[in-house]
Order: structure tokens, then C-alpha cells, then sequence
């Protein structure tokens, strides 16, 4: 049951197939088995199997409540469990998920049977410490959790890519939303202008499930769209000959790795012969995005952490001598090296001596990039392809081998543009590298064009059948739960 789709378990679940407290018994069993990822940072056991009785009562007298709240919220009021809390980069701050507080999380495909038989690997618990691999970030809890299938869906936040990266090397779909149609009230801010609560599923349909119950507007974020939002429910594409695909040429660069390029080749290609316009386009002002993004995202990350000085909430230091050394020594004991290297950077470009020359250039830039993406779509173009990540996951060691600034300009070098423009965008899995392990790919789509877009990525999705992780080696007597998994994939197809 695990190992199905999040429409495929509702139906079950209307169907008295099976109850939702022994849903939530078997997801937790699986938590316990798999903590060696270390996904979750805490498992509300209690609170989970207390509204799963609570869902047993409301599927018995056909209850259904409304939604008017925040994400998590509104996700409550359709009736959803909640699992627990996943694991994270410090305050988000990475695109590994390496450098949160309670260690770094494991990406499940390093105990697949299809990564183990590449590599010849030893069996799980030999090696363990340097072998396994990294899940992206930063909210590579979230997408560990989904692929182990110990939660059926979850949510990300997506500042620069945080969602769609973890995504791609976990194997799973990660849809970030048009900024403005999910509301970030309850979201802690990173980059209040790019900010976007993110979500992660096994299958293209699931995500636009889930959108449907969190898209529309919520009076405590005046950055929601004001009118209605439809639900998302997807039309099964068979025609794509009136589409039109892009595949920016900029995206081509020298660090792509080539299993990566040959994929994205691959998939231009199947468009292509099925009737589609494939086509290349140009958005010029790429190569400076990087750089934009950095200024501009470490200027708000300082604006934001500010709230963070031990007097309202939060940690708070024992020094007591003046409050000046409270402040200091409370944020040197709080944040982590990434998150007071970033702080420093964006004080730094918000000097009133660099306000001007970097900040206010930077705003300009976006406005370039912003606009790159409007002259593609005003050209004709319907939807843009591009790889998600630089390459498939890498192991641990070989990942910290570079410092985080240096990882998060290479892991967020095809998601951040998409931020600063407020568009659309997911990744969806296309097939396993050389050495078993999922590579993604991304398309992008129009503002508030979201149900576009996911058509387009539920037509690719059905085309290349990505395989499901098999994880029966390191399951022991839960391996049980994946038996029905080819015959999930079958039915979501």
C-alpha cells in the first residue's frame, strides 16, 4: 500500500480497503526502519495515529471540513496525517541538506538494490559512514521521506531550487508554484521575494492534488493571488503537437555532466517525435543570475535574521554582562557557519557605502532575467525543458569536499532564475544514470499557468516510466510493503 500513489491510497481508503490508522502504523514502521536517512528530525507517533482516529470518524460520517488557513493547516482540514517534522539545511540554507543542526539526511537511493548492484557495494551497515549519498537540498528531508515511502507527500520550501533539487536526486516530483498562488504565512522566511512552499509526491497527479488544496488566497499573506483558484485536477495529454518546448542554450555549460546532457537531448527528442515544436531560445542575461541571486538572497537572509537577537523567542545565550554581548554571543551560538557567512555578505551589500552598487544593480538584473523568461513565452513558446541538477547525487565525502557557497552556486545553477521570476517549475524523474541513481529533468512554465505545466510533466512522466526504488534489502520483514509497486506504477500510468 506504501508504494502507491496519493490518489491510488485515497481510493483505498474511501473503499474501507484499509483504515487510516493502520495506513499510519505501517508509515510509521517504516520511519523506525529507515532512520538511518535520517529524514525526519522529529515523528509525531502520538499526534499522527490520534488524527488518524480522528479521520477514521470523519470517513464514517462522511465529514469535510474546509480549508481557509496556512499550508500545513489547509492540509489538515482536507483530512491529511501528519507524520512529523523533516530534516533541513540550518534555516535552509544549502542545497544538500548537509549543514542542518541535527546532521546530515541520507538519500535512500544509496540502499537501493538498483544503486548496490552497480557499485557491487557491501550490504547495508558495512561502509556506512562514507558510502552513501547525499539527498539535496535543502529540504532534502522532505524528499527522502517521499521516496522511502514513508509519507505519501510533503512539503519543501523553494527559495533557489529547494524542492526541485532534492527532487532530482531522490527520484521523486517537485513542483515549486507560481510565486503568490501558495500562501508563506507560517513559512519562516528566508528570502521573503522568492520564498515559495514547495511540494513533493511520487507522481505528477499527487502534486497537483495537493496544490489544489493549498493554491488561492489566505488574508495573513497580502502576497496571494486575490481571485479564486480552480482545483488542478490534470487532463490526460495524448496530442502534443501544438506545443511548443524550449531548451535554452545558456543551460548548455561546460559543468553539465554528459549522462545529464544526453537525457535532456533525449527528452527534446521525444517531444520532438511525437509532433511537438521543439525549439532553441536564448535567455541572455543567465550567466549573471548566480551572481544576482547570491546578493539578493544573502541582503534578505541578513534583513530576516535580524528577528533572530534572544529577546523574543528562540535561542538565547546565558551571558548576562550587557545586551550587546547577549546579542552577539546569542547569534555566534544560534547560526551555524553557512547562515552567519550569509548574514555577513548581505550587511555587507546593504552598507549605505554598497547599497547602491550592489543591491540596487542586482534589483535591476532580476528584472533582466524576469524578463528573458516573458520574451520567450510572448514568442510562442509554451513550456521550457531544462536539466534540474548539474548531475546525478554524489557520495557524502566527496560532496563536502567544497564549501557551501561554492555547492549551492553549482546545485542551484538551473532552479534560482525561475525564483527571481516568480514562475512556475517542476521536476519530474526521468531515469536512472549509469550508476542506478535518478536524474531529473525541469520544466518551467508561465505565470500562474501551474495546471499547464504539470499536463505537459504528467505526458513526459507516462512517456519515460521512471523505475521505483527498490529498497527490499534493507526492509527485512518490511519488504512486504513494496510488493505491489510495479503494480502501482502500472495504474498511476
Amino acid at each position: 500500500m506504501l508504494g502507491r500513489t496519493l490518489r491510488e491510497v485515497s481510493a483505498a481508503l474511501k473503499q474501507g480497503q484499509i483504515t487510516p490508522t493502520e495506513l499510519c502504523l505501517k508509515c510509521l514502521s517504516l520511519i523506525k526502519k529507515t532512520k538511518f536517512l535520517n529524514a525526519y528530525i522529529t515523528v509525531s507517533e502520538e499526534v499522527a495515529l490520534k488524527q488518524a482516529e480522528e479521520s477514521e470518524k470523519r470517513y464514517k460520517k462522511g465529514y469535510v471540513p474546509p480549508y481557509n488557513a496556512t499550508v500545513v493547516q489547509k492540509l489538515l482540514d482536507q483530512g491529511a496525517l501528519l507524520m512529523g517534522k523533516t530534516n533541513l539545511d540550518e534555516f535552509a540554507m544549502g542545497s544538500g541538506s548537509t549543514d542542518g543542526i541535527f546532521g546530515p539526511v541520507k538519500n535512500p537511493w544509496s540502499y537501493s538494490k538498483q544503486y548496490r548492484e552497480k557499485r557491487k557495494q557491501k550490504p547495508h551497515g558495512e561502509n556506512e559512514e562514507t558510502n552513501w549519498l547525499i539527498t539535496g537540498g535543502s529540504s532534502g528531508g522532505s524528499a527522502a521521506a517521499v521516496s522511502a515511502f514513508t509519507c505519501f507527500a510533503a512539503l519543501g520550501s523553494d527559495t533557489g531550487g529547494s524542492t526541485r533539487n532534492p527532487a532530482a536526486h531522490c527520484g521523486v516530483v517537485g513542483l515549486k508554484p507560481s510565486y503568490g498562488l501558495v500562501s508563506r504565512h507560517g513559512l519562516i522566511p528566508l528570502v521573503n521575494s522568492m520564498d515559495v512552499p514547495g511540494i513533493l509526491t511520487r507522481c505528477v497527479d499527487d502534486a497537483a492534488t495537493v496544490l489544489g488544496v493549498l493554491a488561492g488566497h489566505d488574508c495573513k499573506d497580502s502576497t496571494t493571488v486575490q481571485d479564486p483558484v480552480k482545483s488542478f485536477i490534470l487532463p490526460s495529454l495524448t496530442d502534443v503537437s501544438k506545443l511548443c518546448i524550449g531548451i535554452p542554450k545558456e543551460y548548455l555549460v561546460p559543468e553539465l555532466s554528459s549522462e545529464v546532457q544526453s537525457l535532456w537531448s533525449k527528452a527534446a527528442k521525444l517531444f520532438e517525435s511525437e509532433g511537438a515544436k521543439v525549439i532553441e531560445v536564448s535567455l541572455p542575461h543567465t550567466s549573471y543570475s548566480i551572481v544576482c541571486y547570491h546578493v539578493l538572497c544573502t541582503s534578505e537572509v541578513a534583513s530576516n535574521m535580524a528577528r533572530f537577537d534572544g529577546l523574543e523567542y528562540g535561542h538565547r545565550c546565558d551571558i548576562n554582562v550587557s545586551t550587546e554581548a547577549m546579542y552577539a554571543a546569542t547569534r555566534r551560538e544560534g547560526f551555524n557557519d553557512v547562515v552567519r557567512g550569509r548574514i555577513l555578505s548581505g550587511n555587507f551589500f546593504l552598507l549605505k557605502e554598497n547599497y547602491e552598487n550592489y543591491f540596487i544593480k542586482a534589483q535591476k538584473v532580476r528584472r533582466l532575467i524576469a524578463n528573458d523568461f516573458v520574451n520567450v513565452f510572448n514568442s510562442g513558446v509554451d513550456v521550457l525543458l531544462t536539466p534540474t541538477t548539474l548531475s546525478e547525487a554524489v557520495p557524502y565525502m566527496e560532496f563536502i569536499k567544497e564549501d557551501n557557497r561554492t555547492r549551492s552556486a553549482q546545485g542551484d545553477i538551473f532552479t534560482q532564475a525561475v525564483n527571481m521570476a516568480g514562475l512556475p517549475a517542476v521536476s519530474v524523474p526521468m531515469a536512472l544514470s549509469n550508476q542506478g541513481l535518478p536524474i531529473g529533468l525541469q520544466f518551467i512554465g508561465r505565470a500562474f499557468c501551474d495546471q499547464q505545466l504539470l499536463t505537459v510533466a504528467k505526458w513526459f512522466e507516462k512517456q519515460v516510466q521512471f523505475p521505483v526504488i527498490q529498497l527490499q534489502e534493507i526492509m527485512g520483514d518490511c519488504s512486504s510493503v513494496f510488493e505491489n509497486d510495479l503494480a502501482s506504477v502500472s495504474l498511476k500510468q
